[in-house]
């Protein structure tokens, strides 16, 4: 949707403006006489050639969370952006050539799988971003690290929304349908699972339940729309099935999407990939539903007694990327940012993608590698650090030294 497009565009200026303050960023520490007539200090230095892979959701911001700070760094940056929506990346480096950036310094390469080994293997490209499925990310990770590259690859997700008896309803609904129906549920910090705590369920399905049903599916330029069509009919397709898999292992579907009619939208759009919300209520843990990456509107709904049991289901899925509990206790709320196993967190904020000195990215099967993407971890993955230590001959003493300096 066009809404979309322009938070996307303002979160990677946020990067860029990030990346401006570079020179403090970049510098090293320095400690004066750490032996006698010695001294020893470290600089950051960039790798040479960086790679980054990244997929069709956000065109412009994904691709901001790697190359300001590589290019900042020193480093030359070569963007494989998705062959699904490829000509952001080709906006971009016409944007960068009429700022002024030589030639050679941001490159694009189009294309697919062949695209993606040709880097992999490439023995100038020193270090490879990447963010997309789980299953990719994995083969990024391995394939990159076999051939003694750095690597940091985002993977998927199952981001769980805990809700909470005493949470503000109409605020944890708000965030529920903005979170798993925004961007068609196509973005890897989506909430797809609501984990309603004791007898809140009760109150808050049919609440749910009107809201999807009134969501305005539309147009994406239509600025009144919350949510637009699906990216391809594969991908509507794929997300139809994980309806049809989940009603089938015993899901109780409250709303189900797939009847929506693309005529509503707007004009000319019938023809367009078109799913409406979906909304799923008593889903288990040993369903596809839950345990797969849908990546499309579809929220599944799970029932659990008590606190500690939210927090063992979150703690027991194989991904996680983001999730978020609302709350207006203090104490619960305290013991969830610190005792949830997943790697960005929300306290009553659905979508807690961190700001850009902050960095992004997931714990367990959701991020391949030891570095989070921008923020200061950012900085220290497209550069690597070089320690000095120095002293003159006048301060040297005389004789073979057979052991390493000393603080002496």
């Amino acid at each position: 949707m066009f809404t979309d497009a322009q938070g996307e565009v303002s979160r990677g200026i946020d990067i860029i403006e990030f990346a401006c303050g570079i020179p403090q960023l970049l510098k090293g520490d320095f400690t004066d006489q750490v032996s006698t007539g010695m001294d020893n200090w470290t600089i950051r230095q960039p790798l040479g050639v960086v790679a980054g892979i990244t997929p069709f959701n956000f065109p412009v911001m994904v691709p901001m969370w790697m190359f300001p700070l590589a290019i900042a760094s020193g480093n030359t940056f070569v963007l494989k952006p998705s062959p699904i929506d490829p000509t952001p990346s080709l906006l971009i480096a016409d944007l960068l050539k009429q700022a002024g950036l030589p030639d050679g310094v941001f490159n694009v390469v189009q294309g697919d799988k062949e695209a993606v080994d040709a880097l992999l293997v490439h023995p100038d490209v020193k270090a490879v971003s990447f963010v997309g499925s789980t299953p990719i990310a994995n083969y990024i990770y391995e394939t990159g690290a076999h051939h003694g590259k750095r690597v940091q690859a985002l993977g998927g997700a199952k981001n769980h929304m805990v809700v909470m008896p005493d949470a503000d309803l109409d605020q944890a609904v708000d965030a529920l349908i903005g979170s798993a129906y925004g961007s068609a549920g196509e973005r890897c910090m989506a909430i797809s699972v609501a984990v309603l705590v004791g007898d809140v369920a009760e109150r808050i399905m049919p609440l749910l339940v009107e809201r999807t049903k009134q969501l305005k599916v539309l147009d994406g330029m239509n600025l009144a729309a919350e949510m637009g069509p699906i990216v391809t009919e594969a991908a509507r397709q794929r997300i139809t099935g994980y309806i049809e898999a989940g009603a089938k292992e015993g899901a109780q579907l409250l709303v189900d999407g797939r009847g929506f009619d693309g005529k509503t939208a707007g004009a000319g759009c019938d023809q367009g990939f078109w799913l409406g919300g979906t909304l799923f209520d008593h889903v288990s843990p040993d369903m596809k539903i839950y345990k797969e990456e849908i990546f499309g509107p579809v929220l599944s709904c799970v029932r659990v007694p008590d606190f500690a049991t939210a927090v063992q289901l979150i703690n027991d899925h194989e991904f996680g990327n983001g999730t978020s509990c609302f709350t207006r206790d203090g104490n619960v709320a305290r013991e969830f940012a610190r005792r949830i196993q997943v790697g960005m967190v929300g306290i009553n904020v659905p979508i807690p993608v961190p700001m850009a000195w902050q960095g992004f990215g997931g714990w367990k099967k959701s991020l391949f590698g030891d570095m989070h993407a921008y923020g200061e971890e950012g900085v220290r993955f497209y550069t690597k650090q070089k320690s000095i230590m120095q002293r003159w001959p006048e301060t040297t003493a005389k004789g073979a030294e057979f052991v390493m300096p000393t603080a002496k």
